[in-house]
């Protein structure tokens, strides 16, 4: 029983240290948990089966791809979001202090603040759609929306959220949805065209992004329709 519960503390360690830090590699998590590789491993296995973690093989510069363990929408239950009541409580009271038009003020800054960060984060991509997307995907992953992207067969980019750890606030908040829209299609660049194709407050199970080279911009529109349909 001892043992159980020590493997059950140690799966559970596991999920944290992915919430916190984002994506880590076996050996990574085995170094801070203080455990073997294969222990590691072993739990990661259990965790897989359980569909509460899955991995990206990682391209590095050198040598064999690195494994990279991220947890699933699955496991957004293990945390739950105990801040959600205090953030519309301050937003109820910053919207009877300032009006809208103080909350639009503190969004607009709150958004320049996002994509300064987002453009220091996304400059060693480059020029390259693909790989700005990639890292765009990355940023949101670490902050917990659970990200993914996928190419489709008609060369546009799809960026998935399957978790949206702001939804509360999103609610009495619609300037936060509208905002996130700008950010991605400023931090990408002209080069890019993005629709939102899924919307979690509009009673989807997700949010997802519908991305393409703006000279597809009226293919992306109608793939976007097809895709919402």
């Amino acid at each position: 029983m001892a043992g159980m519960e020590h493997d059950g503390r140690t799966r559970d360690r596991i999920l944290m240290q992915l919430k916190m830090r984002g994506p880590e590699s076996a050996a990574a998590l085995a170094r801070r948990l203080g455990v073997s590789s294969m222990a590691a491993r072993q739990h990661l296995d259990r965790l897989t089966r359980d569909g509460l973690v899955a991995f990206d093989d990682v391209r590095r510069k050198v040598g064999r791809p690195a494994r990279m363990w991220r947890l699933t929408a699955k496991a957004t239950s293990h945390f739950p979001e105990t801040h959600a009541e205090l953030t519309v409580e301050m937003i109820a009271a910053m919207r009877a202090v300032f009006g809208e038009g103080g909350i639009d003020k503190v969004l607009a800054e709150r958004m320049r603040h996002q994509l300064a960060a987002y453009r220091t984060r996304m400059r060693a991509a480059g020029d390259s759609l693909e790989k700005r997307i990639a890292a765009l995907t990355a940023i949101r992953r670490e902050q917990g929306y659970m990200a993914e992207w996928s190419r489709r067969a008609d060369g546009s980019w799809l960026l998935v959220e399957n978790h949206c750890p702001i939804c509360a606030a999103a609610q009495v908040c619609q300037g936060l949805c509208r905002d996130e829209l700008q950010l991605f299609r400023k931090a990408l660049g002209r080069g890019a065209a993005v629709e939102r194709v899924d919307h979690l407050l509009a009673g989807a199970r997700r949010c997802a992004y519908l991305i393409a080279p703006v000279h597809s911009r009226s293919a992306s529109v109608r793939a976007a329709g097809e895709v919402h349909g």
